[in-house]
């Protein structure tokens, strides 16, 4: 029997939660540890036969560990986290500052290349799966124009970077599209629509005692990559409110490409669409699936940073290519 690949996790919030939960469902991998930030003793896993360490003993684990999947937010923690360690292991991360990626990519790429790593980046819905989806319909309908629509749901990165405001005790984002502005383009028609006329973004904050709630607004509506683009709203509710109402982490989105073929011009359209139930449990499912594909490109000798779009689908899959083409072409 093939040995099973080994995977730890670095950072155990609600991402790390979900990795470790698509790892059970998955006999060819096996968790072999979790780094935390956190003293060890203080975080409970599902399973607690996996042992837990500190972040900073995580360089010697270089040999015992096939694929580290990095779980921590993509506004403070990977960018410092991330080329660190591809440079000491083959990691998978779901870093989603999409204006930052090119900076974030070449961050990965030299670390990596110099250790004979790989070091795939920004796995997860979106970026990752719309990416692709994206890629398709571009190069499918290349006359035409794609739409990326959000939510409506709780976004990981946005909620995380509202967390990190001074003053905020609790906080959540939700993202909220507009229902007119994708029934136009479902409709075939390929409108030039802004930022702001495609999504609305909406927070709910707790604050810290004594902070001040006109600055912390200012602090979020104006934050660049995250709220600047939007029109975002700010509400302030108590513990209670948000322990009650904003617990749960749903989310989901399309991506639409609405085109024409051939000589008359006959219209196309293509939709990929997701309605998820947890956020970081289904963006785990996508990190675990292509830490599978790392292990596999880090056996062929790949090496440096990679993205979705560099992936071939059916290296996510632990079946053999011949059975993928019996039971899926």
């Amino acid at each position: 029997m093939t040995q099973a690949i080994r995977i730890a996790i670095a950072g155990y919030g609600n991402l790390g939660r979900g990795a470790e939960a698509a790892i059970k469902k998955c006999p060819d991998m096996e968790l072999v540890a979790v780094f935390s930030r956190r003293d060890p003793a203080s975080v409970t896993l599902l399973d607690s036969a996996v042992p837990v360490y500190a972040m900073d003993e995580i360089e010697q684990f270089q040999d015992k560990v096939d694929v580290l999947i990095l779980c921590g937010g993509s506004r403070t923690d990977l960018p410092e986290q991330g080329p660190y360690l591809a440079g000491l292991f083959n990691t998978v991360d779901s870093f989603d500052t999409h204006a930052k990626v090119p900076e974030y990519f070449a961050a990965l790429d030299k670390p990596a290349q110099a250790a004979g790593k790989v070091a795939l980046l920004s796995v997860g819905w979106d970026p990752g799966l719309f990416s692709l989806n994206r890629l398709f319909g571009e190069a499918i309908l290349p006359d035409g124009e794609t739409y990326s629509f959000w939510g409506k749901g709780l976004s990981q990165g946005h909620s995380d970077a509202v967390r990190r405001v001074p003053g905020v005790k609790s906080g959540v984002q939700y993202t909220l599209p507009s229902e007119s502005a994708m029934a136009r383009v479902r409709n075939g028609e390929q409108p030039t629509l802004t930022t702001r006329e495609k999504h609305t973004r909406e927070c709910f904050i707790v604050l810290e005692d004594g902070a001040s709630a006109d600055e912390v607004k200012e602090a979020i509506v104006t934050m660049p990559d995250y709220f600047a683009d939007f029109d975002t709203t700010v509400n302030f509710i108590d513990d209670a409110t948000f322990s009650q109402e904003h617990s749960s982490m749903p989310h989901g989105g399309f991506v639409i490409r609405s085109g024409v073929s051939g000589e008359e011009h006959h219209q196309q359209v293509m939709e990929f669409s997701l309605k998820l139930g947890s956020n970081p449990e289904f963006t785990a499912s996508v990190l675990v699936a292509y830490a599978r594909a790392v292990h596999k490109l880090s056996l062929a000798g790949e090496r440096g940073a990679k993205s979705v779009l560099d992936v071939a689908p059916g290296l996510l899959s632990p079946k053999s290519p011949a059975q993928l083409r019996k039971e899926l072409l």
